[in-house]
């Protein structure tokens, strides 16, 4: 009897939450078709977006979830979208350039980049965590500069001509099958990171960001859960990788330049941490308005982006979108 009384108490909030997920995935693929609509003269920026929302998500896995300060988590989108560039040419040779099979190695690429930095940064705790994470980014970037055999150094990795998707959808110059690729990649990702998030291990996770001493006098062991994140968020950021190098067949050296890395925390935190809606709320903001005032004012735009940064840091602590979250629950509680 109790079982079943507790399976129907908690059948309402596996409703309310399959609901959330549902409505999500809906935004998703409405925002997509919006932004096709009215851009599709401009469709490889809205991809560059996706590939960049796949590695917000990502970096949102370790920072919002686990509470791990790193400013180098382009290293693993950047491993990515090189393991991805290197087997769509060496493929050539065997007539193997699957995108499919070139997302697979940029996933693996990332993961395994998630795994290395992840052993390295776990090492510490705070600051000492982000000088470690910035000396990653930065080794990540000359090794890649140096092994221009692989790589093609700073001149970056050309060539890449990934079959047609499936043997149907061919790679256009307008980019129609690398945007719709990219959405796919996104929602499904995005699916999956909603059941990680609310998974026993999600939530172990964020209880090490509270009170890892309190997680491991229970019996669990912080870094090793940790470990397992930081791979599925270099897998995640791999993917994003991945496909920047398909869309645009060309990986270079900006793709693993902290710049990009710091970018994405900005984006993070602009959107909002500790909620994958916020990182996608975030990183569709900041390029949005990136691309806007870049081409309004190319010599003063930097500043309006520091502004709105510091408008929103002041204003807004929880993000564009937890605060937005924040305030729709005090509405629906004021209205009960």
């Amino acid at each position: 009897m109790a079982t079943m009384n507790d399976a129907l108490a908690g059948a309402p909030g596996k409703g309310r939450k399959f609901g959330r997920d549902l409505a999500g995935l809906a935004v998703i693929l409405g925002l997509a078709v919006i932004g096709y609509l009215l851009f599709p003269n401009n469709l490889a920026l809205l991809t560059r977006m996706t590939a960049i929302a796949l590695l917000v998500l990502s970096l949102d896995l370790v920072t919002g979830y686990c509470g791990v300060a790193t400013l180098g988590h382009a290293a693993l989108f950047g491993t990515g979208a090189y393991a991805a560039g290197i087997a769509g040419i060496a493929a050539v040779h065997f007539g193997l350039t699957d995108p499919l099979l070139m997302l697979a190695c940029g996933i693996l690429g990332g993961a395994l980049a998630g795994l290395v930095c992840g052993i390295v940064i776990l090492r510490a705790h705070g600051l000492p965590q982000l000088v470690l994470s910035i000396a990653l980014i930065h080794l990540f970037h000359e090794f890649a500069n140096k092994a221009s055999v692989w790589t093609g150094g700073s001149d970056g990795l050309a060539g890449i001509a990934p079959d047609p998707l499936l043997g149907y959808f061919e790679f256009d110059l307008w980019g129609r099958t690398a945007y719709v690729f990219g959405i796919v990649l996104l929602a499904a990702v995005f699916t999956l990171l909603r059941l990680v998030v609310r998974s026993p291990f999600g939530m172990l996770c964020r209880g090490i960001k509270e009170d890892s001493v309190r997680v491991r006098a229970m019996g669990a062991s912080p870094k090793l859960a940790l470990m397992k994140m930081y791979v599925i968020s270099g897998a995640v950021a791999g993917t994003g990788g991945a496909l920047n190098a398909i869309s645009t067949q060309v990986v270079g050296l900006d793709s693993l330049s902290f710049t990009l890395s710091a970018e994405s925390l900005v984006m993070l935190v602009l959107g909002g941490t500790g909620s994958l809606f916020g990182a996608l709320t975030g990183t569709i903001v900041f390029m949005f308005f990136e691309d806007i005032v870049s081409a309004a004012n190319p010599f003063h735009w930097l500043t309006m982006v520091g502004a709105l940064l510091i408008a929103v840091v002041l204003f807004a602590p929880k993000g564009l979108y937890g605060t937005a979250a924040g305030l729709a629950s005090r509405w629906r509680g004021a209205a009960r």
